[in-house]
């Protein structure tokens, strides 16, 4: 027996692949921040401890840094990239 592959709106399909983008680059901060925060900020010794802004060092850059660079891609792709669909005259609620 044939399937057939069921047909989506074009609609949903953007906002489908605009979603995947964002939670990628969310996916990659989490890649970046759980591995790095376990090396850099597990039994650190106290004597070693640096500070940037006020902010231990390994918290800074694994979870400050990630965290703002994700954020500021959203803002650039929600703002700049990310485009309006037509929904059409009687598609609207």
């Amino acid at each position: 027996m044939d399937k057939e592959q069921p047909k989506y709106h074009p609609t949903f399909l953007h906002a489908r692949r605009e979603a995947l983008i964002i939670v990628a680059v969310y996916v990659l901060a989490l890649l970046w921040a759980v591995p790095y925060c376990y090396f850099k900020g597990y039994a650190l010794d106290p004597a070693e401890l640096r500070v940037v802004w006020g902010v231990p060092a390994w918290v800074f850059w694994g979870i400050g840094v990630p965290w703002m660079l994700a954020n500021i891609f959203t803002l650039w792709f929600c703002g700049f990239y990310m485009e309006d669909d037509d929904l059409g005259e009687g598609d609207t609620v």
